[in-house]
């Protein structure tokens, strides 16, 4: 979830130290292919944050890269790199921007990378241009290229339950037992309560049959916020580990420094439509970290690390306490470990601006 900040330009960096400025693209493509030029750093260790401003964060791995996304609220930007640490030196290229007017023209928030049935997908939030943000919606865009950050992106429109056509954001796709799913944030047309649910998908564009609440704010921890904002379960992820399919979602809202993560869990042959299959752990998975400089860790995503053998949970949080949930909220990155009863073990937000051994292989 963010709140509307304007930007007028983008900045793609070329290598250690050499950036460029282009104004944002009008059109559908963008304009120009960006030359990623070697990274020279041989140092085996870096520090969070990876970037100064990254909400939202999502980490796509495919043939031997990563490509990363966040909110930019007025655009779709993709950060193409073969080292996951080496973020901040890496090019980005605008694949989307939103028409002028219309359901989708601004407050693009959450955009996901997946790749379905050889193309390419990007499923993001968005409403009309303006301050109000009740009208968000779900909507995908479709690139056949064998590379996101080429190719041309096609618009398929609203990713919506037709009989639930209400505000929702945040989704992600998984697939279990031959079937492909969407889970996200919404709420029920009766209240402003921040729930998750989810769908079956007929095609990577389309929603099928009912859509089924999985989760709604019940815990102390899950219910922090002020000045009238919501309650909120929303950011939902999907990561799984032996038999288990973890769903990891951030609850309060996002504008508190206690916007923290919680854990959904089901076993990986469970029929994920039904509320049954899940339990809800009753404590929160990975909060706040005042003395490490970390307020408001959530809306999370995972990668492994570049030989295979890591997993690693890329995460946005603020540097400072009542930064709210703005463009202050800054890209971090640290390993992980699994539970004997494969959950995971995330451990406590690592300090900011000390060293961290890069990811495996790097």
């Amino acid at each position: 979830m963010n709140q509307k900040t304007r930007f007028l330009c983008h900045v793609v960096v070329f290598g250690a130290g050499l950036l460029a400025t282009a104004a944002c693209s009008k059109s559908k493509t963008a304009p120009f292919v960006p030359v990623v030029v070697p990274s020279t750093n041989t140092a085996t260790t870096f520090q969070n944050p990876l970037l100064s401003s990254g909400p939202d964060p999502w980490v796509y791995q495919k043939d031997g890269f990563y490509y990363y996304l966040h909110t930019l609220n007025n655009r779709l930007a993709i950060w193409k790199t073969a080292k996951m640490s080496d973020l901040s030196t890496a090019a980005s290229r605008v694949v989307w921007t939103p028409p002028a007017t219309g359901p989708a023209s601004g407050n693009l928030w959450a955009p996901e990378l997946h790749f379905f049935d050889g193309k390419w997908y990007i499923y993001y939030s968005a409403g009309p241009e303006g301050p109000g943000l009740g009208l968000q919606r779900t909507w995908v865009l479709e690139n056949s290229a064998s590379d996101p950050t080429a190719g041309t992106w096609t618009d398929k429109g609203r990713l919506y339950t037709p009989t639930a056509d209400y505000w929702q954001i945040d989704g992600t796709a998984f697939e279990q037992n031959g079937n492909r799913y969407f889970v996200f944030s919404g709420h029920n047309g009766a209240d402003a309560v921040q729930r998750l649910f989810i769908s079956r998908m007929s095609n990577p564009w389309t929603l099928t049959g009912p859509r089924i609440e999985l989760s709604r704010p019940e815990f102390a921890w899950e219910n922090v916020t002020f000045a009238n904002g919501p309650l909120v379960n929303e950011g939902p992820e999907i990561i799984k580990h032996g038999a288990k399919t973890n769903l990891v979602y951030s609850a309060s809202y996002c504008a508190t420094d206690q916007y923290a993560l919680g854990l959904l869990t089901c076993s990986t042959m469970a029929d994920p439509m039904l509320p049954a299959s899940w339990t809800k752990s009753p404590q929160p998975l990975f909060t706040q970290n005042p003395a490490g400089r970390a307020y408001a860790t959530g809306h999370n995503s995972f990668f492994k690390s570049k030989d295979g053998q890591e997993d690693w949970l890329i995460y946005h949080a603020n540097s400072n306490a009542g930064e709210g949930c703005v463009d202050k909220r800054n890209p971090r990155m640290q390993k992980f470990t699994w539970k004997t009863d494969d959950t995971p073990n995330f451990g406590a937000p690592l300090p900011i601006n000390t060293a961290i051994i890069k990811p495996s292989g790097e």
